[in-house]
This record gives C-alpha cells, sequence and structure tokens, in this order.
C-alpha cells in the first residue's frame, strides 16, 4: 500500500514565480491543488479593456493544465475591499502612508487561502515567495531569499509561528534567473512575463487619482522649512514624505530672483493644518535617525527589554539593509529603532522590518514621538 501524498494548495497568480513554485510540489511528490485568487476586478488592461484578473486566470488555468493539476478560483474580493482597501484609504485621510500589501498578506492571502486549504484537507499552502522558512528544534525562521534583489520578507513580518508552520516557499531558495529557465525548460509560457508591479492585487495605477474617488481634493499652503509660503498643494493625503514636488505635480515652487530651482521634496505633513513643508535636496529636516515602532510583530520571540540590540533595518521592499539599534522605552512601552546613519524618505504608516543576519525578526509600522 503506498503512502499517502502530503496534499498541499499552491496559491497560483498567473505569473512565473507561483507557477514555478506549483511545478516544485508536483516534482517533489505532493498532491498538488491549484487556487487562483479574485480579489480586485476594478482594473482593466488598457489594450483589451479586460479585467485584468481574467487574463491572469487564463494564465494560471493554462499552466495548472499543463501540471495535470486542478485549479480553483477562490473570491476574496470582498475581504479584500473591506480589510485592504478600505483600510488604506482610511490611512490615506489621516495624512499617512500605508502599505496595502503587506495587510494582504496578513489578513487575505494566508489566513484565508489556509482555510480554504484545510477545508480541502490539506497539509500545507504554498506561494511563490522570495523568501525562506526553517524549522528549529522549537520554532520556524524566516529567512530573506537567497536572491537578495527579488527578497519578499518585508511584505511577510506579520506572519506569525502558525502561519510558518503550515505554509512553505519553495522558490525562496533560487534566483529569479533560475526560476525563469525553469520555467523556459518546462515551455511555460509564462516564463518571460514581467513580474506584478503596484498595488497587491490591484496593479499599477496612478495612486493620485484612485485616491481622489474617495478623497476630494482641499487646497493647502506649502512652507518651506523656515515657514515662508512656497506653493500651493491639493491635499495633502495625496503626497507622501520624500516624494519629489513641482510642476509636474501640479504644484508651484517658487525660486526667488536669480536663484536656481533645487529638487524639493515634502518633508513633513500637517494634517491639522492642511500644511506641507519643503525642503530642498540635501537640507536636514528631510533626514531622520529615530524611527518608533507601532504595533510590532515578532516572528518568534519578543527582543529583550532591558537590553539593545544591534540589528538591519529595512524601510523599504529590497531596500538597503540599515544598520541600527533596537531599544525598548519603558515609560513609554514602545521599541524603537536609532539608525547608524540617518535617511530621507521616512514615512510614516510604511513598515520598518529587523533583521538578524539573515533572519527576520519581525517590524512594526513607523511612528514618530
Amino acid at each position: 500500500m503506498k503512502p499517502k501524498k502530503i496534499r498541499v494548495m499552491v496559491a497560483m497568480s498567473g505569473g512565473v514565480d507561483s507557477s514555478v513554485a506549483a511545478l516544485l510540489m508536483k516534482k517533489k511528490g505532493y498532491e498538488v491543488i491549484g487556487a487562483f485568487m479574485k480579489n480586485w476586478s476594478d482594473t482593466k488592461d488598457p489594450l483589451t479593456h479586460e479585467c485584468s484578473w481574467k487574463e491572469d486566470r487564463k494564465i494560471a488555468m493554462k499552466i495548472a493544465a499543463k501540471l495535470k493539476i486542478p485549479l480553483l478560483t477562490l473570491d476574496f474580493e470582498k475581504e479584500y475591499k473591506r480589510d485592504v482597501v478600505d483600510e488604506m484609504f482610511k490611512n490615506y485621510k489621516k495624512g499617512i502612508t500605508p502599505n496595502p500589501d503587506i495587510d494582504c498578506n496578513q489578513k487575505i492571502k494566508f489566513p484565508l487561502l489556509w482555510k480554504a486549504a484545510k477545508k480541502l484537507g490539506a497539509d500545507f499552502i504554498v506561494t511563490g515567495h522570495y523568501a525562506q522558512i526553517k524549522k528549529t528544534k522549537d520554532s520556524y525562521k524566516m529567512l530573506r531569499a537567497k536572491d537578495e534583489t527579488k527578497d519578499q520578507s518585508y511584505f511577510l513580518y506579520r506572519l506569525n509561528q502558525e502561519d510558518l508552520e503550515h505554509s512553505l516557499f519553495p522558490i525562496g531558495e533560487y534566483t529569479k534567473k533560475q526560476v525563469r529557465e525553469i520555467a523556459r525548460k518546462n515551455k511555460f509560457q509564462n516564463f518571460d512575463r514581467k513580474g506584478t508591479v503596484g498595488i497587491c492585487f490591484i496593479g499599477k495605477i496612478n495612486l493620485k487619482k484612485f485616491l481622489q474617488k474617495r478623497i476630494k481634493p482641499k487646497k493647502g499652503k506649502i512652507f518651506n522649512p523656515e515657514g515662508k509660503i512656497i506653493g500651493e498643494h491639493d491635499g495633502i493625503y495625496y503626497y507622501t514624505i520624500g516624494q519629489r514636488i513641482g510642476p509636474r505635480f501640479g504644484i508651484e515652487i517658487e525660486k526667488g530672483k536669480g536663484k536656481k530651482l533645487k529638487r524639493w521634496y515634502v518633508a513633513r505633513k500637517n494634517l491639522k493644518e492642511n500644511e506641507i513643508i519643503a525642503a530642498p535636496e540635501g537640507h536636514t529636516i528631510l533626514y531622520r535617525k529615530e524611527i518608533t515602532l507601532k504595533n510590532p510583530r515578532w516572528i518568534t520571540k519578543k527582543p529583550e527589554k532591558n537590553k539593545s540590540h544591534k540589528l538591519k533595518a529595512r524601510i523599504r521592499q529590497v531596500g538597503e539593509l540599515l544598520p541600527c539599534e533596537l531599544s525598548y522605552n519603558k515609560n513609554k512601552k514602545q521599541y524603537k529603532t536609532i539608525l547608524k546613519k540617518a535617511i530621507t524618505g521616512v514615512s510614516e504608516g510604511q513598515a520598518i522590518v529587523l533583521y538578524k543576519g539573515k533572519g527576520v525578526l519581525g517590524g512594526g509600522v513607523i511612528e514618530f514621538d
């Protein structure tokens, strides 16, 4: 009597990464069920004017047929709009810059896919994320991917031990180049398909126009660091810290008589007064060293509160790994990181993810004192 195969549900998006993930699992002898998640139907292909998800599903279906595995369509659009998109608008209205991709992984992809997988008797869920999971004696660790240029651990820092226990990331030990070559050798039609960009499931969009669907323009003043009015904006919600501003964005900044106009960037936002403070390139107000972690999440255990920890931090996906020191303020009951070197473009609402070696410790939402 043959031993029962381990059943896995693979999230297949129509992209090359998830397609190769499904192939690798089948080659390893698992019983594979493909699952396509329909989470957003408002984005249309600019050429065909067809909903983008339909084209993605067609490709996923062709790959599934080639692999001789079933492909289910799971409709999570209602949950995605409520828990990710609505929350994104709420945060932008507060003047902060959220990260919907992180919310999507925490609230939609992993919990809802696992719920569907359990109903079908699956033992694991599989995704095409560039990250690695390592089982230790008493816990599960998440590591950065082999391909540092494609590492996606930044988007996964909110996963907990239960999530890691039943999740597999088979392409985490491959480079993107290797993944494409595997797809080409297996004659996958999507071997050279461009990777997804923009917001998770929504894709690449004009963010300002997208936000204007629900957040009405509200004109306000732009000040320089010295408090002088230098221009006007149409709503602070549409601009993020570190964003370059100027005529291209419909904002006029006076350069003064005989002065050459430098590159100017958003340095601060005052929601209450509807004001933006902008500064020229290189100005000290654009730089930050200290970042407070709001709603911290730890993958294994909390860092000890009675000592400081020398770590690496990342504030953007595949951004530079920045040396930092993590400590705990007992009075404020907050974890705080101090970067070794001040950087620009640090925005409230985004994520800061902390690493020790290749391992992901966890992270939190960026907040300023």
